[in-house]
C-alpha cells in the first residue's frame, strides 16, 4: 500500500483509541447508573434495532422472556467453567436465584445502554478498519498487522465476557478481567500507533532510570485501577446488604479493599511525582516526554479531586464514571510514555 494508506491507519488508528475512551466512560455511566440490564437481550435491544421508549412498547410477558434467557445463559457460562475446572463458580451461578428476578422497565437505563452498544460497535468497526490498512505495514514492520488482528480478536471475546458480567450479577474476578482486558486493547491500539508513527524515525534519548520509573508508574497504576474494580465490587455487595439504602456508609462497610486502594493511589502519586521532576530535568519543554508528563500530571490531579467526592459525597455516579475514565487516561498517557522512553533507551544504547 501506498503513504496515504500508512497515514490512514495512523488516522484511523488515534480515531479507535480516542472512542476506546469514550467506550471506557460509556461503560462507566452504565456500571454506575446500574443500566447493565437495560437491554436484556444482545445484541438488538428488546428484539428492537431501535429500543423501545415506553413500557407499552412491550409484549405483557417481556419480563418473563428475557429472565428464560439470561437463565440459559448463565447455565452456558457455568458449563464452560465445569469445562476451566471452576466447578465451585459455576455452582454459585447456576444456584443464584437473583437472576430470576425480572427487572422493571426503565427507559433511561435501557438507552444508556443502548448507547453504550452503539459506540461499541463504532469502536469495533474501526478496529476493523485499523486491521485492513495496518497491512500497509506489512513489509516493514509485522507487528502492526498482527497486533491488529489480535486487537480484533480480543474486542470479540470482550463483548462476550460484557454480556457475562451483567448477566452473572457482576460476579467479582470476571468484571476486573472485563476492566484489565480493555486496558489491554487499549494498549495494544497505543503501541501499533506509536510503532507506525515512529518508524524510521530517530527518537530523543532516555536514561534507564527514567524507563524504570515509568515502568514502575505503569505497573502501579494497572494494580491500582484492579483494586479499584474491586473496591466497587465490594460497595455492591454493602449496597445489596442494605438494599439501596444508607448510602453514606457504604465506603465504611467497604473494608480494607478501600484502604489498600486508596494506599497505592498515594504511591501512584509520589511515583509521577519523581517521574514529573527527571523528566523536566532530561527532556526540554516542547517534548512529548514533557507533555505527556504534563497531562499525566493534571489527569492525576482530577483523579484524586474524584476520589474525595466519591468518598465524602456518598459515590456520586457522575464521579464514579469520571474516576475510571481518568484511570484510563492516566494509564494510557503512561503507557505511550513508556514506550516513547523505551525507544530513546534504545537510541542511546545503538549510539554507543
Amino acid at each position: 500500500m501506498s503513504t496515504a494508506a500508512k497515514n490512514r491507519f495512523q488516522k484511523i488508528n488515534i480515531t479507535t483509541i480516542v472512542l476506546l475512551f469514550v467506550l471506557i466512560l460509556a461503560g462507566g455511566v452504565v456500571r454506575s447508573s446500574g443500566s447493565g440490564m437495560g437491554c436484556p437481550d444482545w445484541p438488538k435491544c428488546f428484539g428492537r434495532y431501535i429500543p423501545p421508549t415506553d413500557i407499552s412498547d412491550l409484549p405483557k410477558d417481556y419480563k418473563q422472556k428475557y429472565v428464560a434467557k439470561r437463565l440459559e445463559k448463565n447455565q452456558r457460562f457455568a458449563k464452560t467453567l465445569d469445562v476451566f475446572g471452576y466447578s465451585d463458580l459455576a455452582k454459585r451461578i447456576r444456584e443464584d436465584r437473583s437472576i430470576l428476578v425480572p427487572e422493571d422497565f426503565n427507559a433511561g437505563k435501557t438507552w444508556t445502554e443502548y448507547i453504550n452498544r452503539l459506540v461499541g460497535a463504532l469502536s469495533g468497526f474501526f478496529l476493523l478498519l485499523s486491521v485492513v490498512f495496518s497491512f500497509s505495514y506489512w513489509k516493514t514492520d509485522k507487528r502492526i498487522a498482527i497486533l491488529s488482528i489480535f486487537n480484533l480478536v480480543l474486542v470479540g471475546f470482550q463483548a462476550w465476557l460484557g454480556s457475562i458480567v451483567v448477566s452473572t450479577n457482576l460476579v467479582a474476578w470476571i468484571v476486573t478481567v472485563h476492566m484489565l482486558l480493555a486496558l489491554a486493547i487499549l494498549a495494544i491500539c497505543i503501541y501499533t500507533y506509536h510503532v507506525a508513527k515512529i518508524s524510521g524515525k530517530k527518537t530523543a534519548g532516555s536514561t534507564p532510570l527514567i524507563y524504570i520509573i515509568t515502568l514502575t508508574a505503569v505497573f502501579v497504576s494497572i494494580l491500582q485501577i484492579a483494586f479499584g474494580t474491586e473496591v466497587r465490587e465490594k460497595i455492591d455487595a454493602v449496597a445489596n446488604h442494605f438494599q439501596g439504602g444508607y448510602r453514606k456508609d457504604w465506603i465504611t462497610n467497604a473494608g480494607e479493599i478501600f484502604q489498600h486502594h486508596r494506599d497505592i493511589a498515594i504511591l501512584v502519586l509520589v511515583l509521577n511525582v519523581a517521574l514529573f521532576v527527571l523528566i523536566r530535568k532530561g527532556f526540554n519543554r516542547h517534548s512529548i516526554q514533557q507533555q505527556l508528563m504534563s497531562f499525566t500530571f493534571l489527569m492525576i490531579t482530577l483523579q484524586i479531586v474524584t476520589g474525595i467526592l466519591l468518598s465524602y459525597l456518598a459515590l456520586p455516579p457522575v464521579a464514579q464514571a469520571a474516576h475510571i475514565v481518568l484511570a484510563s487516561l492516566i494509564f494510557g498517557a503512561q503507557f505511550y510514555l513508556l514506550l516513547n522512553l523505551f525507544q530513546g533507551v534504545k537510541g542511546r544504547e545503538v549510539s554507543r
